[in-house]
């Protein structure tokens, strides 16, 4: 990995080269006529609903409709000149979730929210909290003006994924659309700022999204019996063999906020304008098959869309973070059993603007420098072991909260911080380069009488929250692997006729050079030691998450039953998915099925940085040097990346029907 990084040619020197190469074929080749030639356009029209109802929340509240998505998508193909051909696909969507179920996910969404002072037994509304001795008039700290940030429309952090635990921290968190509440609203690329009309038609925007591909390509034979393949435009790049794990599958961001995990990939990878070429060379003395493949994202920088707070579906509940710490530093608020009182236990605390809270994203600018490059070989051996070699360099997908040094207002004294500050729970986002080397492989077993798929990746440079250090996060190289193994199996009982798939997968992450102390291991430079419990980084070292499919093919393919099951161990949460395919016509099918998850989430608590100590001496415990956390830990805001997707939508249990038609 260390070769890689540091011998790897620079971006914009690739760039160029990939251009000028993939320019000179086409010139060569002349470039394609859109209009021209007798060839007819073809195309396919198809109309799909989703409709989906969703049980009780974690505050035991019946959420009811959570999806009423209606999607046209139209496919357009025509053969141009010069053997180039055309693929479009054009998508539009209008979910009336937000107008049917409007008190849920609309503009009547949320309400007041009160928050715990365990040091008084009581419970005191946003803008009611104890303040310091600095400011005189409850609800005016700091200019944290009530009427600008009121107690409405608002729901408590992580009330969707778990439920209120005494003592821990929490503030409210605007959820109404960003044209009916403003508060919060930030573009963390593509969403976090969006009104109810672009909740509602995600697919119009400024990224064009309708457009789902638009390319061209063609394949190019040389002399010497070879080829080169090359395609051009906006387009999916599909690396992986595995499903749902995202291992060297990278390329495109995807968008979570559509259906969370639960959607293909296909229907969910965000396309970008991408252009690739692949050196198809066939066979050797060695191999069957033989092609190296390069690919260069030249499209903006665009990350995965997490859902907005507010939508139906938001992954690991983060953007409910996002939003509400970008509130807190706007306008202030109230949080949460934070402030320790001298008599004993925590008091609702209030800030006022630019002194907690996320204050800026950073999405890199398009520049040769920000764009992404990918090479792959693949081939077949003659004992027929496909397998494929990649390296990509890229943007993390995932942000990246950097805590402040300095920028922030001290909350206990009247004047701006100028000095400064370790461990501030104030932050900008970034989004990190990433470098990726990995491989994959599949193959058939004849003992197992099954296909086995092997993919792996080692990625440096992925940053991860981290207490211990100053800027509350640290980098780290990774490895993500997964097996599947797939087998179609005779099941009488289920059809004695045609074969059951059986397909299996278990996904393992490791983070190399893992921090993390448990309780009373990590002592300061004044020997106090974290005394309340673990610090460190939140995700765990190694994670392993499994997944079962048991596929049934009926009346003549028509009638499919599928159940899918998948176990996060670390989290100990599961999800059971069973679904049923129904082809009435071969224009006309329909699918009806669920998704019900179950587990704990007693685990999902981690530091949650109150005792860090970031404005000593008014922050620290007696002796306790700065910078240093003492690992007062709840569910909020870190415990999420311990739960994972399937813990933090365990109150999200859907029951759904779909129908597609295809014109």
């Amino acid at each position: 990995m260390k070769w890689y990084q540091k011998k790897r040619p620079p971006m914009k020197l690739c760039a160029a080269l990939v251009a000028a190469a993939w320019s000179a074929q086409v010139l060569a080749a002349g470039l394609p006529a859109m209009g021209e030639g007798s060839d007819p356009w073809k195309f396919d029209v198809l109309y799909d609903n989703h409709t989906a109802f969703r049980g009780k929340d974690a505050t035991g509240h019946a959420v009811g409709l959570a999806k009423f998505r209606n999607t046209l998508t139209v496919e357009a193909d025509k053969k141009l000149e010069g053997d180039w051909k055309f693929h479009g696909i054009l998508r539009g969507t209008f979910d009336g979730v937000y107008r049917m179920n409007k008190s849920q996910f609309g503009d009547e969404a949320g309400g007041p929210v009160m928050l715990e002072s365990t040091a008084f037994g009581t419970y005191q509304p946003h803008g009611g909290g104890f303040i310091n001795s600095n400011t005189t008039a409850p609800g005016t700290a700091f200019n944290f003006d009530v009427s600008k940030n009121p107690n409405e429309g608002m729901r408590l952090l992580g009330d969707r994924w778990h439920s209120h635990t005494s003592g821990d921290v929490t503030f409210g968190v605007p959820v109404r659309p960003c044209d009916k509440d403003s508060r919060g609203c930030k573009d963390f690329g593509g969403y976090g700022d969006l009104d109810q009309n672009e909740l509602e038609m995600p697919e119009f925007n400024d990224r064009l999204d309708f457009i789902r591909e638009a390319h061209v390509r063609k394949n190019i034979f040389l002399d010497n019996g070879k080829s080169v393949y090359v395609k051009l435009g906006k387009q999916q790049v599909v690396w992986g063999r595995t499903d749902l794990f995202r291992v060297l599958d990278v390329i495109n961001p995807v968008d979570y906020s559509r259906n969370n995990i639960y959607d293909e990939l296909e229907d969910i990878r965000i396309p970008m304008w991408i252009a690739t070429a692949e050196y198809r060379m066939g066979p050797s003395e060695s191999m069957q098959d033989r092609n190296l493949q390069v690919v260069w994202n030249f499209d903006k920088f665009r990350p995965n869309n997490l859902g907005q707070c507010g939508q139906p579906n938001v992954i690991l509940d983060a953007s409910c973070f996002f939003r509400g710490m970008v509130n807190l530093w706007d306008n202030g608020g109230t949080v949460a059993n934070f402030a320790p009182n001298p008599a004993g236990g925590l008091m609702s605390t209030d800030f006022g603007p630019g002194q907690i809270g996320i204050r800026d994203v950073h999405l890199p600018d398009w520049k040769l420098s920000n764009t992404q490059l990918g090479v792959k070989y693949e081939g077949v051996t003659q004992g027929g072991i496909s397998f494929s070699l990649n390296a990509l360099t890229y943007r993390s997908q995932l942000p990246s909260l950097h805590a402040l040094r300095t920028g922030a207002q001290n909350p206990f004294t009247t004047g701006p911080q100028t000095t400064a500050n370790t461990n501030l729970i104030a932050f900008d986002v970034y989004y990190p380069r990433v470098n990726l080397i990995g491989g994959s492989m599949d193959f058939e077993s004849e003992t197992l009488g099954a296909a086995i798929r092997l993919e792996g990746a080692l990625t440096n440079g992925e940053e991860f929250p981290d207490s211990t250090k100053k800027s509350l996060y640290s980098k780290h190289k990774v490895w993500r692997s997964v097996i599947g193994i797939d087998r179609p199996t005779f099941i009488p009982w289920i059809n004695p006729r045609r074969t059951t798939l059986i397909s299996a997968q278990l996904f393992w992450q490791h983070i190399f050079d893992h921090t993390y102390y448990k309780k009373g291991e990590r002592v300061d430079p004044n020997g106090t030691v974290n005394s309340l419990g673990p610090v460190g980084m939140v995700d765990w070292e190694d994670n392993f998450i499994g997944t079962l499919l048991i596929k049934a093919f009926l009346m003549n393919d028509r009638l499919s039953p599928e159940l899918i099951i998948a176990r996060d161990f670390r989290a100990r949460a599961h999800v059971i998915a069973p679904k049923v395919e129904w082809s009435i016509t071969d224009k006309l099918k329909l699918t009806f099925g669920a998704n019900f998850k179950g587990g704990s989430n007693s685990r999902n608590r981690f530091d949650d940085c109150r005792t860090c100590n970031p404005y000593p001496p008014f922050t620290a415990a007696p002796g306790q040097a700065p910078g240093y956390s003492l690992g007062l830990a709840s569910a909020e805001p870190l415990g999420r990346f311990r739960a994972g997707p399937i813990g933090t939508a365990m109150y999200e249990d859907d029951v759904f029907f779909q129908m597609r038609y295809k014109f």
